[in-house]
């Protein structure tokens, strides 16, 4: 299992970490199913063992805003161990995936049991919470390129001197996140695939050298 390797848990001792591990359950989900609607009551953390899931706010016309997409060793619902309050967004499986589950009530009686756990958790919510409000300060203050690069980068993990974006984005997710149309955020990746700056093979997009300042 990989909850050793996820941010949440990163500082928590070898013993504290096996405690929250024997509560995982492990859960399949096809392609194209929700896992949690933005507004519904949940109490559940969610760590992605295989496969892609996409974060997204719609509205009451259907209109959605991608907020990220997530794959192996990444999470989401951590806020329900915490609160109680409703689901802040919705959460749909892009491929087959696998996820392990950690209940609220169960998380909160391993909590009891191991007092050094809520602090080092606490520390890994205020990571996450740094990292979401640069996400929003990017899309507030930069424009469309910007707002590309910023994401590409974020996204991307650092392997044999490369950045390499894992998940297998399309166009128009990306354009979802970003808050831009499918044909500029094609233009802008097109323009940086020319110039060398990016490859993308099977929809993994390889960072070759650093992205231009502006485009």
């Amino acid at each position: 299992m990989v909850l050793d390797r996820i941010s949440l848990f990163s500082e928590l001792s070898a013993s504290d970490l096996e405690a929250v591990t024997k509560l995982a359950v492990t859960r399949n989900f096809p392609k194209n199913t929700m896992i949690l609607c933005e507004g519904d009551q949940s109490d559940s953390l969610y760590v992605i063992l295989s496969g892609k899931v996409k974060v997204f706010l719609s509205d009451e016309e259907g209109k959605e805003v991608t907020l990220n997409v997530q794959g192996e060793g990444e999470y989401f619902g951590e806020l329900a161990l915490l609160d109680s309050a409703p689901r802040s967004a919705s959460v749909v499986t892009l491929e087959k995936t696998r996820l392990a589950v950690i209940s609220k009530s169960s998380f909160e009686q391993c909590m009891e049991k191991n007092p050094g756990i809520p602090l080092k958790v606490s520390r890994g919510l205020a990571r996450r919470l740094r990292e979401l409000s640069e996400n929003v300060r990017s899309l507030a203050l930069m424009d469309v390129y910007g707002r590309v690069a910023h994401t590409l980068l974020d996204m991307s993990e650092e392997r044999d001197g490369k950045k390499i974006i894992p998940q297998k984005l399309t166009q128009r997710e990306i354009a979802s996140m970003v808050g831009a149309s499918r044909e500029m955020v094609s233009r802008i990746l097109r323009d940086l695939s020319i110039g060398g700056y990016i490859t993308i093979e099977k929809k993994i997009i390889t960072i070759n050298e650093r992205l231009p300042a502006a485009w």
